[in-house]
């Protein structure tokens, strides 16, 4: 860097606000890489030679889990064109009858799984990602949620969930109100940047007017919730690109946001090599990113529910999170409304009372297993009487900022403080820093801890010190 460029940067971090500047100092002495906890053990730990047969016995037999609420994940993998940044399992192609041809193995595996978890079970919450669900056309959409119907005890009770991840460039107007029309009554676009140049260099150009159009739309439906999906880190984003995106949102105002960290691994991810690694921000550039966020959402009276979730006030996950009531699971956050949630379709995962499942992650294999009228799952694992402990800590710490360590010991017959010495001693420099409060009978996340949510879970994963999957140890990505 020469002096004047050196120059500019320090004129540049002098203007930066002195609260901007002391959460950015925190957020580089905290960084590191880690789990997203959307499940633990975390699906890393998932493995081939897992006791399928003991888990289909259980779920053969009867009990109270063959009555209970249940939730849905349906994975629909294709997409029309690739968005560079994009980490999820996906398929991009424009042939014909590829969805058609997955809609038919998807009725295979609805009727394997709905005959074995059963099918009179409540669906209180449902969810469909992708990929793009919407890719499906009006005809499928409505096909898929019959074939549903029809094989579980979908409600149109007020209190369900019925949820879907929409990419604004492959609907309008006709296709909201056939998403209503068909029991959703929540709906998440994916809007990641409202820049053009940031849009272009990712391979998905959305302009806000259309993206407004499809808002209005939305509103003029009744839907329960709307949720937009930003990330930063992405190539071109600076603060200026950043504080007009957000300035778009607000405007929008979405009754719910998550932010997400872009993790650049095109060594794992091929569309990612598209990317100029020299278009991305430099680290402090992205922190202060992640500031501005947190600063301006709250600022404009969205509530930082922690990992990166901001809700209103009036929301019902900031409700529930002050009634303990709220979840998190493989779609992030949501209320607590059923203990189960089966996954449907290719790499789709399940947490089925003390199991955890993931089907089969290629077209092929999957087809494969379907046609041969097997269950499609490959990986997966039982959890044992720690992994229900830790897995206990971890998740109300993230749900509901705070642990009760008396209630902990009662319902799991512990002394907590003495088992957990080790990692109350790691957590003490972070209560020295104001992040969290330590007292013999509790843990309380503070404000300005929430965005260190991982870092706080991270002492109590047995496993990531030893990893036992079999696969590669994983690379998590950025904590901040």
């Amino acid at each position: 860097m020469n002096i004047i460029h050196r120059e500019l940067a320090h004129r540049e971090l002098a203007a930066i606000p002195a609260q901007h500047q002391a959460d950015m100092e925190l957020a580089r002495r905290y960084a590191c890489q880690g789990p997203r906890y959307t499940s633990y053990p975390t699906a890393p730990q998932f493995r081939r030679d897992f006791p399928l047969d003991e888990y289909l016995a259980w779920q053969a037999s009867d009990g109270e889990h063959r009555r209970a609420p249940l939730s849905l994940y349906v994975h629909l993998p294709f997409c029309q064109d690739i968005c560079y940044y994009c980490a999820c399992n996906k398929i991009v192609t424009r042939k014909k009858n590829v969805a058609q041809e997955y809609l038919g193995r998807l009725q295979r595996e609805i009727t394997l799984q709905s005959e074995l978890v059963g099918h009179q079970r409540p669906i209180t919450q449902m969810h469909w990602g992708g990929g793009t669900p919407t890719y499906l056309d009006h005809a499928q959409i409505t096909e898929l949620m019959h074939l549903l119907a029809s094989n579980f005890h979908l409600l149109d009770k007020g209190y369900r969930e019925y949820s879907i991840e929409i990419d604004p460039r492959t609907v309008d107007a006709s296709t909201i109100a056939l998403l209503k029309g068909v029991g959703f009554n929540r709906l998440s676009l994916g809007i990641q940047d409202f820049d053009p140049l940031v849009q272009q260099s990712v391979n998905r150009v959305q302009p806000y007017r259309q993206v407004a159009s499809l808002v209005e739309s939305i509103r003029a439906h009744g839907f329960r919730s709307l949720s937009f999906d930003l990330i930063y880190g992405l190539p071109h984003q600076d603060r200026h690109t950043m504080a007009e995106t957000l300035h778009k949102v607000i405007e929008l105002r979405p009754d719910r946001i998550a932010c997400y960290n872009y993790a650049h691994l095109p060594e794992r991810f091929s569309s990612q090599r598209a990317i100029d690694r020299l278009t991305l921000p430099e680290p402090d550039e992205k922190l202060l990113l992640h500031e501005i966020i947190s600063h301006t959402l709250q600022a404009a009276g969205y509530v930082h529910i922690g990992m990166d979730h901001y809700v209103l006030p009036e929301d019902e996950l900031a409700l529930a999170q002050n009634e303990g009531r709220l979840q998190r699971n493989f779609q992030g956050y949501s209320l607590h409304m059923a203990d189960d949630l089966l996954g449907l379709g290719m790499s789709a995962i399940s947490q089925l009372g003390d199991y955890y499942l993931q089907n089969e992650r290629e077209l092929d294999g999957y087809y494969r297993m379907l046609d041969g009228g097997q269950f499609p799952i490959t990986r997966g694992c039982q959890v044992n009487a720690d992994d229900k402990l830790r897995r206990h800590i971890i998740m109300t710490l993230i749900s509901e900022l705070q642990l009760d360590i008396d209630d902990c010991n009662r319902q799991f017959g512990i002394d907590f403080n003495q088992l957990f010495a080790g990692e109350l001693a790691q957590l003490a420099p972070m209560a020295e820093d104001g992040l969290l409060e330590l007292s013999p009978g509790a843990i309380a996340v503070t404000r300005r801890g929430r965005p260190f949510l991982r870092n706080i879970c991270m002492p109590f994963d047995a496993y990531l010190g030893a990893h036992r999957g079999d696969e590669p140890a994983p690379k998590f990505s950025a904590t901040v």
